[in-house]
């Protein structure tokens, strides 16, 4: 069953994503000074006193409205709300009730969900002056803390612990984690938002809009996914803002949590030297992938166009041949119904296990067929075979000369095992070590 939700919410610039960093244990939100930093929802699960639950941070809801973007933040904070069963009211001790806090509270009032006044920034614990103030919201005792020196944090989840409603008893599934990566304005979000067949990241022309890794959980029939959508990945040398380094770190770590990365590509634009970067990355950490060619709708095309372009991208791409090549366009909708179904083909190649039995049968097939060459004269013997894990699928070949393995011919080896199992979109390692013949 779905975890229950916990929303932080307030203006911009009172500390919520340092309460957040504080609650899920790790930096995971963006914490800068300039107000307006984090601009999307951002989840990840939390737990106190053996209760689990998604901690949702979002952006600061200000009263300005005049700007475009944040009036679409706005939109993004009043969602949350929308799936919160608990909401946290951060407000700063140090500067008291504004224009904001006020509206906020407004909104809170009618949300219909339990509220956590929160006074964040406190110093002195034992002046009870420094909340007073905030009773004017009316919703209920503020409670102080300190997110940054961790203070009162205890107190603060006891009682979001006994706001929770009670969730029936019963396992999750187990969801597959699907990474969304690219440059920036490649389609990233608007390909999210067309398979949860809403607006759940804000998009737009902007590049740079995303600047957190967003998980969003949807469910397809039987079979669950955490979509999660990346900040666009420029080179480091077009990296000015600190706050831009902070999301390329966090798009690479949301790569090596997933379980299927999404290459977007723009259709328009070819492969470039940074999408190689971006797909090596993957590559590296062993992710079954699937390129994604957005924008092909605005793409000259006659009956050639697609398979000369599949060709050219995996000839730019050529260390992740096995990665299918889906083109779609996210803004129309074409072909994006393909992509979850090569996900799930994907993920589970990349799960597969191969019965000793059967693998060595292969393994002996492909060395009758073309034996390893021999090194300085001496002969180089395969042995047997044995798959060792998943994500990727890992195989360790036992053999009397393991540095006289040449590349080529490992390469060969792999072939043959995506030729007798399949493999499509997952990396395939092979380890070589010394061994008697059994």
């Amino acid at each position: 069953m779905p975890k229950p939700v916990v929303a932080i919410v307030g203006r911009p610039n009172v500390g919520k994503s340092t309460l957040f960093n504080r609650i899920t244990g790790g930096r995971v939100a963006i914490v800068e000074d300039t107000p307006g930093v984090t601009r999307d929802r951002l989840y990840r699960d939390a737990e106190w006193c053996g209760r689990q639950f998604t901690l949702v941070d979002t952006g600061g809801i200000a009263a300005r409205l005049d700007d475009p973007l944040v009036a679409r933040v706005r939109s993004q904070a009043e969602q949350a709300l929308k799936e919160a069963d608990v909401i946290i009211f951060l407000v700063d001790s140090r500067t008291g009730i504004t224009a904001d806090d006020e509206e906020i509270a407004a909104l809170l009032r009618r949300s219909d969900r339990p509220v956590l006044l929160v006074a964040n920034k406190v110093e002195d614990f034992s002046d009870p002056a420094v909340t007073h103030e905030f009773y004017r919201l009316g919703l209920g005792d503020p409670l102080p803390i300190s997110a940054a020196h961790g203070m009162n944090i205890g107190d603060l989840l006891d009682q979001v612990i006994e706001l929770l409603p009670e969730t029936p008893a019963g396992e999750e599934g187990e969801a597959l984690k699907v990474a969304v990566v690219g440059r920036p304005n490649v389609g990233k979000s608007s390909l999210v938002n067309h398979l949860l067949g809403e607006e759940r990241v804000i998009v737009s022309e902007l590049p740079g809009t995303t600047r957190d890794a967003i998980d969003t959980y949807i469910r397809r029939g039987d079979k669950e996914y955490i979509l999660i959508d990346t900040a666009g990945m420029r080179r480091k040398s077009r990296i000015t803002v600190s706050t831009e380094r902070y999301s390329v770190l966090r798009a690479l770590r949301a790569v090596e949590r997933a379980d299927v990365v999404l290459i977007v590509l723009d259709g328009t634009e070819g492969v470039t030297e940074q999408d190689k970067k971006i797909a090596g990355y993957g590559h590296e950490q062993g992710k079954a992938s699937i390129i994604i060619v957005n924008k092909w709708d605005l793409v000259p095309r006659d009956d050639k166009t697609m398979a000369r372009y599949r060709e050219a991208v995996q000839q730019e791409l050529i260390f992740m041949s096995y990665a299918p090549v889906l083109f779609i366009s996210a803004l129309t909708g074409q072909r994006v119904n393909q992509v979850l179904a090569t996900i799930d083909t994907v993920g589970a190649a990349a799960s597969r296990r191969i019965a000793t039995g059967t693998l060595n049968t292969v393994v002996r097939e492909a060395v009758l067929l073309t034996p390893p060459p021999a090194v300085k004269g001496q002969e180089v013997k395969i042995y047997y075979a044995t798959q060792v894990k998943v994500k990727p699928p890992t195989f360790v070949f036992f053999t009397n000369r393991p540095e006289g393995v040449h590349f080529s011919y490992q390469r060969y080896l792999e072939n043959q095992l995506r030729q007798a199992f399949g493999f499509t979109g997952t990396p395939v390692r092979l380890i070589f070590r010394r061994g008697r013949e059994r």
